[in-house]
């Protein structure tokens, strides 16, 4: 794991944990925290973080309101929260 991945993975165990059970963040909010300005470069990262983290059974990943398999294919707009 890179060292932008392990930062990603510790941004997304940070802001889920700091949002609370009952809530979700955006893949984008561990993207902005690691990435600041060039953010956007680092979506695509954070979604593989979130799929590694949903498969270990850290968080959980969701569309709507389905739980999104981690060896799924995932489109559009993806949320991430404590299991």
């Amino acid at each position: 794991m890179s060292t932008v991945e392990q930062r990603l993975e510790r941004a997304v165990l940070d802001l889920v944990e700091a949002r609370g059970p009952a809530k979700s963040i955006c893949p984008s909010e561990a993207a902005r925290a690691v990435g600041g300005d060039g953010w956007r470069d680092l979506m695509e990262p954070a979604r593989a973080v979130a799929r590694e983290l949903a498969a270990q059974g850290r968080v959980v990943v969701t569309s709507g309101d389905q739980v999104l398999s981690p060896s799924g294919e995932w489109h559009g707009p993806v949320r991430i929260r404590q299991p």
